[in-house]
C-alpha cells in the first residue's frame, strides 16, 4: 500500500468525514424500515397460518437460505467469469468472444423463472440447480464488464509499461486489471443485486430462502405475510448493494 504523504493527509481525512455518513445513511434506513415492519406485524391478530409462517425461527432461515443462494451463487460468478473475461481479452481470443458473450447472453433472454423451472424438470429440484440457474441468469453482467474494464485501459499505458520491460503477466497484474476494478465491481454489484431478485424464485424448486414466505403469502392468501416477505427481500437486496458499494469505494485505486 502507498504510504499517505502529510500533504494528502488532510484530503484522505476529509474523503472519509464525508463518507461515514453515506455509508451510515442506508443501514439506518434499512433498520428503521424493519421497525417498522416488525411494529405492523406485532399489532396484528394473526391466524394460526400467518403466525406458523412467520415465525422468528422460519423467517431466520428463510433469510439466511436466501443469503447463501445468492452468496454461492455469486462467488461461483466471479470465479468464473472474471478470469474468463481476462481470457477472451487477449488477443488470440478474440475473435471467439462475440460468440461467447452471445452464449452467455442466453441466460438473460431466457426469464429466470424459466431457467429455474427447466432445470429442476431436467435434473431434480433443491439448492444446488437454484444455484447453478442463478449462476446462469448473473454471468452476463460481470463477463461483459470484466471484458470492458480490460478493453478501456489505455493503450499508451500498456505500451509505456512494455517499454519499462513489463511482461504481459506483469502488465495484466499491475496495470490492467487494477484500472479495470471499478467497472468490475460494478458488474459484482448488478450480478448480486439480479440474484437477490430471482432467487426468491427458487422456492418453486424447493430451494428455499425468502421467496417461501412470499409465496406462501400468495398461495395462502395472507397479505401480511406477503408483504414480510417482499420487504425482507428488498432490504437484503439494497443492503448486500450498499455494501457493494462501500467495496467499490474501498478497492477502487487511488487515483480513480
Amino acid at each position: 500500500m502507498t504510504a499517505i504523504t502529510p500533504a494528502e493527509a488532510p484530503l484522505v481525512l476529509r474523503r472519509r468525514a464525508v463518507s461515514v455518513p453515506r455509508y451510515l445513511g442506508m443501514p439506518v434506513a434499512l433498520g428503521l424500515v424493519c421497525v417498522a415492519l416488525y411494529r405492523y406485524v406485532s399489532t396484528r391478530e394473526l391466524d394460526n397460518i400467518e403466525a406458523r409462517l412467520l415465525n422468528a425461527a422460519v423467517i431466520r432461515e428463510g433469510f439466511m437460505e436466501h443469503l447463501a443462494l445468492v452468496g454461492v451463487s455469486t462467488l461461483i460468478v466471479v470465479g468464473l467469469t472474471v478470469p474468463l473475461g481476462i481470457v477472451l481479452t487477449r488477443p488470440f481470443a478474440r475473435p471467439v468472444s462475440a460468440t461467447v458473450l452471445a452464449l452467455a447472453n442466453i441466460g438473460q433472454v431466457v426469464p429466470s423463472l424459466g431457467v429455474i423451472v427447466l432445470l429442476a424438470i431436467l435434473f431434480t429440484v433443491g439448492f444446488r440447480y437454484a444455484v447453478v440457474a442463478l449462476v446462469l441468469y448473473a454471468f452476463l453482467p460481470v463477463l461483459r464488464n470484466t471484458m470492458v474494464g480490460l478493453q478501456q485501459v489505455d493503450p499508451a499505458l500498456l505500451e509505456s509499461g512494455r517499454g519499462m520491460g513489463m511482461t504481459r503477466l506483469t502488465l495484466l497484474r499491475r496495470i490492467e486489471l487494477p484500472l479495470a476494478v471499478p467497472v468490475v465491481l460494478a458488474g459484482i454489484r448488478t450480478a448480486l443485486t439480479i440474484n437477490v431478485g430471482t432467487a426468491t424464485i427458487g422456492a418453486f424448486t424447493n430451494a428455499g430462502g425468502l421467496g417461501t414466505i412470499i409465496f406462501s403469502g400468495i398461495v395462502q392468501n395472507r397479505r401480511t405475510v406477503l408483504l414480510t416477505g417482499a420487504v425482507l427481500a428488498a432490504v437484503l437486496a439494497l443492503a448486500l448493494d450498499h455494501l457493494a458499494g462501500i467495496a467499490e469505494d474501498l478497492l477502487r485505486p487511488r487515483g480513480l
